[in-house]
């Protein structure tokens, strides 16, 4: 695929993605807790499978282990920084707008270095790019419900819920490019920022996804999810 059609798909799996979770809460506006932590625990388990098995391994073959590495450790740190920019304390549990808003940012932030996956990935391969792409359409979706529950529960219309989802994918798209622009000058950097990629995404994944995972629902739900997760993306890594 030529770099315009990798951007053009950068900014479609994150729009189609993220807005699929917002555009649910026209089919309820209450989820339960139940069915929230299946689907995060599912997209967890994939993005998880995928990252270890795929895109990591890539990362270190494209150029050297120790440029996917110290990318790694980038990507992780990255996310950290804007995790202490976004998050605030103090807050009331049932202010579901103000939780709404900083899920939102959250999912915008990590959605930068999810775009860089999908354009470094293009760059190494095209049936690398393929696998990342879907993984990622398919756990943003769950982000998007994530993101607009609280919004929905504080009075924010379905409508408006759908477009704030939107706005949250763009920055996948946004990612993308620096992926394809970067990783056309040389291995090194389509190395570096699939590390930085992976990196980002084991931090949300460990340090956000499962968590919010069990905390939603005390039962096995959200570890059946997340196994069927690390399965679906051994099956998508085998078959593309």
């Amino acid at each position: 695929m030529d770099a315009l059609n990798v951007i053009l798909l950068g900014f479609f799996i994150g729009i189609v993605g993220t807005g699929s979770g917002g555009a649910l809460t026209f089919l309820y506006r209450n989820p339960s807790n139940r069915f929230l932590s299946t689907i995060m625990g599912f997209a967890g388990g994939l993005m998880l499978s995928v990252v270890t098995f795929d895109l990591l391994p890539h990362a270190f073959e494209v150029h050297s282990y120790m440029t996917g590495l110290f990318g790694m450790i980038v990507g992780v740190l990255i996310v950290i920084i804007f995790d202490d920019l976004v998050s605030t304390s103090g807050h009331k549990k049932n202010d579901y707008l103000k939780e709404g808003i900083i899920m939102g940012l959250a999912i915008a932030v990590h959605n930068f270095p999810e775009g860089l996956a999908v354009g470094s990935g293009f760059m190494a391969s095209k049936a690398f790019g393929i696998s990342i792409a879907l993984v990622i359409v398919l756990h943003d979706v769950p982000e998007g419900i994530a993101m607009a529950t609280p919004l929905s529960l504080g009075g924010v219309t379905p409508l408006k819920n759908m477009i704030y989802a939107i706005l949250a994918g763009i920055p996948t798209g946004i990612g993308t490019i620096a992926g394809v622009y970067m990783g056309e000058i040389s291995p090194f950097f389509i190395s570096l920022n699939l590390g930085i990629a992976g990196g980002a995404m084991l931090y949300v994944i460990c340090g956000e996804m499962i968590p919010q995972s069990r905390d939603l629902y005390k039962g096995r739900i959200s570890v059946i999810g997340m196994i069927a997760g690390v399965i679906g993306g051994i099956i998508i890594t085998e078959l593309l």
